[in-house]
């Protein structure tokens, strides 16, 4: 589970990148707010691949890959309160609050991310990927 975090890690590392790099070139030929969400629907789906075979090493299904919003939701709701938090109660730093939140966020994504791709035990995750349609 250890190795899993670390490559979760670097998917949001890689995905990060993928999503700012898809923003500034974007926002050069779309309005800034059609470029964030652009960038982030086609970050998403990337990071959704990036998890199904380099963190979690399973085959991609349609029930997953519909699922899968949901760990982006979750990341956005903690980070969202931490940087309130952070800022309004402990007085942090603007620029830094987004850091620290991003990073307590991590280990709660990563258990929703885990209960996507891994629905169960591991006997329980074989049966019900080979009822699901695989994502082409």
């Amino acid at each position: 589970m250890l190795r899993q975090a670390i490559r979760f890690a670097l998917v949001g590392v890689v995905n990060t990148g993928t999503y700012y790099l898809l923003y500034l070139g974007l926002r050069h030929v779309v309005p800034y707010l059609v470029a964030h969400i652009t960038a982030f629907i086609l970050s998403m789906i990337g990071s959704f691949f990036m998890n199904t075979y380099f963190t979690y090493k399973v085959k991609p299904t349609w029930k997953k890959f519909l699922l899968f919003p949901l760990t982006n939701v979750t990341n956005f709701v903690i980070t969202t309160v931490g940087v309130y938090a952070l800022v309004s109660w402990v007085s942090m730093d603007e620029r830094i609050a987004p850091l620290v939140a991003a990073a307590a966020a991590i280990p709660v994504t990563f258990v929703v991310s885990r209960k996507v791709m891994i629905p169960g035990t591991e006997s329980q995750s074989r049966v019900s990927e080979s009822n699901s349609t695989p994502v082409s």
